[in-house]
């Protein structure tokens, strides 16, 4: 099989990918039972938050209102859901208003009303509400911390639980005593529920003990009163054997796994054998970018453990321990590390982007590696190696016009990673 332009082929794949997890294509089956006698109240907040919303509007019977939050330029022109902008990864004061307001539109409601939560990764950072005794600024300077330290998304959110008003299951209870139906697009490798936008609605088993643990882990030092509320247990989330739970049901509609077999798939249909290495890869982006590369040129030089032509799919979240001061998002970390880790090994083409389409918190989606990226590397006076110890994927990979644009998908299952064997 012979492909024309494997820069036109990866990309087909990562808007295939993207395509196959749009709440366009997959909210809609999920519907609830509009209430009888009463009222349906939409809550939402992620990077998908808007789109979601707007494809309850188009699909619901009934009369819904509501309100979302969701990241600046990711908003969806809704009639009766107000939709709200904030701002991604650190907080701000319009999430922090954005949650104020979420929280008590709940209040009050009865057993015949229908709270329905559309939630999507993104949401801890979006919907912001500190907890009593804590400040935005100081949730601000530990989220930053966070982000920087390599922790993995399940520890950063166990964290962000144990510190807020809202997160963790603290707005599910306030829905009480409706019936509470969460809908959530997943962004965390092995889809756990309570784990996606810090769980707002759903009960929680992690402790404060963890929270602690977590922050002594990657030596993040905290003022004392964050000590204090998470010692004092003051900061513990309601777990499963809360009885305010009972009435909730959630329902993940799109993954990591729906988007590579959506690539994978449309790999096919073009003629070439795909092989998803997993929908869950953690660890240091550089680190996972050499592991990346090891196969592909096993495949190339081997035949090992697959034949060529092929693609390699995976998806996850990795994560970046910032020591330097370049510009750049995992995705753009993990290929720089695998383009040095290939050496210019003929016949591999990879691909790395965000399916939410912004590559951590620059304007890119990602980017892409060539067999001759290297060698116009050299040409352009880079120094790929210096670059990635200053974390500056981006600026390696703008330098070669290398970066993909794709602006905000309105949807987010984390990473997409194609690798191209020719």
């Amino acid at each position: 099989m012979t492909i024309s332009s494997p820069r036109d082929f990866l990309l087909s794949l990562y808007q295939t990918a993207v395509d196959a997890v749009s709440a366009d294509k997959c909210l809609p089956a999920f519907l609830p039972t509009p209430p009888t006698n009463g009222r349906t109240i939409v809550i939402g907040a992620g990077k998908a938050a808007a789109a979601m919303a707007r494809t309850v509007e188009q699909h619901w019977q009934g009369e819904l209102s509501g309100l979302v939050v969701t990241r600046y330029g990711h908003g969806a022109p809704c009639d009766n859901i107000e939709v709200i902008e904030a701002a991604h990864p650190v907080p701000d004061a319009a999430g922090q208003l954005a949650a104020q307001r979420i929280l008590h539109m709940v209040q009050g409601l009865s057993a015949d009303d229908l709270v329905l939560c559309l939630i999507s990764g993104g949401g801890s950072a979006l919907l912001a509400l500190p907890a009593e005794g804590i400040t935005l600024e100081q949730k601000q300077a530990i989220n930053k911390a966070l982000l920087k330290s390599g922790a993995a998304i399940d520890e950063m959110n166990c964290v962000r639980k144990h510190l807020s008003a809202i997160k963790g299951g603290r707005l599910g209870l306030a829905c009480a005593p409706a019936r509470v139906v969460t809908l959530l697009i997943s962004d965390v490798p092995g889809d756990d529920a309570n784990i996606i936008a810090s769980g707002p609605t759903l009960p929680d088993d992690s402790t404060c003990a963890d929270a602690l643990a977590i922050l002594q882990k990657y030596a993040i030092a905290v003022p004392p009163n964050v000590i204090d509320h998470l010692q004092s247990g003051r900061g513990e989330t309601p777990d499963s054997s809360d009885p305010r739970f009972a009435r909730h049901t959630h329902h993940i509609i799109a993954t990591a796994q729906h988007a590579l077999d959506a690539a994978a798939y449309a790999a096919g249909v073009a003629g070439i054998k795909a092989h998803i290495l997993s929908d869950g890869i953690e660890g240091e982006a550089k680190d996972i970018g050499v592991m990346h590369a090891a196969i592909a040129r096993q495949i190339a030089q081997k035949g090992q453990p697959f034949q060529r032509p092929c693609v390699m799919l995976s998806g996850g979240e990795t994560t970046v321990t910032v020591r330097g001061k370049g510009r750049g998002g995992r995705n753009a970390e993990f290929l720089l590390s695998l383009t040095i880790a290939l050496d210019g090994q003929p016949g591999i083409y990879a691909l790395a982007c965000d399916t939410d389409g912004i590559d951590g918190s620059e304007d890119n989606a990602g980017a892409i590696c060539e067999p001759d990226s290297l060698q116009r590397a050299a040409e352009n006076h880079l120094y790929p190696k210096l670059m990635l110890e200053n974390n500056d994927g981006y600026g390696f990979f703008s330098n070669l016009d290398n970066l993909i644009v794709s602006g905000p998908t309105r949807t987010n299952v984390n990473d997409f990673r194609a690798i191209l064997i020719l």
